[in-house]
């Protein structure tokens, strides 16, 4: 039942971004290219919506539909892991033209040449849990 549930969740987010343009390889140029807001208004609300939420979830306790705590890991602070981190993640996004959540809805949209977008993906996230205990976290 809960990977049903977590289905349908994807396909209504799938929509969305399609539907939404934020899925778009145009509208992922023009915002590299500081030429539109659109892109930026997207994540700017996410981002809006994400905190709002978070913290109702804190001060509410709110629990899961399953009835389970919702538990907030806290992340290590350090500059230059993000910093580089958000560089190889921005240069990957700017290269394919998308980033993880609308690879997805693009194969979903019949794009097939994502798919070759997708496998570099799958591939570049198998290379990093090889490396991972070798590098300065």
């Amino acid at each position: 039942m809960r990977t049903l549930s977590y289905l349908f969740i994807g396909i209504f987010f799938g929509i969305v971004m399609y539907k939404s343009e934020a899925a778009s390889w145009f509208r992922i140029y023009e915002m590299f290219q500081f030429q539109s807001f659109h892109m930026y208004g997207i994540m700017g609300s996410a981002l809006v919506v994400g905190i709002l939420g978070i913290q109702l979830i804190k001060r509410k306790n709110i629990k899961t539909f399953f009835g389970e705590s919702v538990n907030f890991a806290p992340k290590k602070k350090s500059f230059s892991r993000y910093m580089y981190g958000g560089i190889i993640f921005g240069l990957g996004w700017a290269l394919a033209g998308a980033c993880p959540g609308p690879i997805y809805t693009l194969v979903g949209a019949g794009y097939v040449s994502i798919l070759v977008v997708l496998g570099g993906a799958l591939l570049g996230t198998f290379l990093y849990g090889l490396v991972r205990d070798k590098l300065p976290h």
